[in-house]
């Protein structure tokens, strides 16, 4: 009874909810939320499910697309390692989630693959996809907490790890082929000169 009551007080510190989300806290048991959620923290819970898978099928079809194979092993090892890092702590860590669910709060999955996809395609691909899946990276990680599946620090984490993997396996496209852009002028014609190696 001891260790729900602590629970409990860690959820109402942590993440402070309405009346109406509480349900029945003396029926409590392992693997029963504690909240009932309400239809807009569903609608949040489901679209971050979308959007974290979304955001490493957009980055897998464009390096596909470019035919970018340096870049299809570079997001791999930065997947593997960032699934692996995050898989290890969750069981390792084994934290509540705030809704009582389970214990596989710490670290966000859901972060990591969010911002390690985000990472990928900035370094890869520039700041004009990078930009965008930041955007929504960051509403995957605040949607976590709306929903009531991971505490503030369980997202900071897992952005962490995500970012962390594609910041360390992840070239820019753009420097591993000598990319080079500059203005050309030829007395009366200016142009733009553009090289790449392959």
């Amino acid at each position: 009874m001891t260790k729900y009551i602590l629970s409990i007080l860690l959820i109402i510190t942590t993440f402070p909810i309405s009346a109406e989300e509480f349900t029945t806290l003396s029926t409590i048991s392992q693997g029963e939320s504690v909240y009932s959620l309400t239809k807009e923290q569903k609608g949040v819970s489901i679209s971050t499910d979308v959007f974290a898978l979304l955001l490493p099928a957009t980055a897998l079809t464009l390096t596909l697309c470019e035919k970018d194979w340096k870049g299809l092993i570079q997001g791999v090892e930065t997947a593997a390692v960032t699934a692996g890092v995050t898989l290890l702590l969750k069981y390792t860590v084994k934290e509540w989630r705030p809704d009582h669910s389970n214990q596989h709060s710490f670290p966000s999955g859901h972060s990591a693959v969010s911002f390690a996809s985000a990472t990928y395609l900035q370094r890869r691909y520039g700041w004009k996809w990078g930009v965008p899946a930041y955007v929504i990276a960051t509403y995957v990680g605040w949607g976590r907490c709306f929903a009531k599946k991971h505490y503030w620090y369980d997202v900071l984490a897992g952005a962490a790890i995500g970012a962390g993997s594609a910041l360390i396996f992840t070239k820019p496209f753009a420097k591993q082929h000598e990319l080079q852009i500059m203005p050309v002028s030829a007395g009366n014609n200016i142009g733009i000169y553009a090289s790449i190696t392959i």
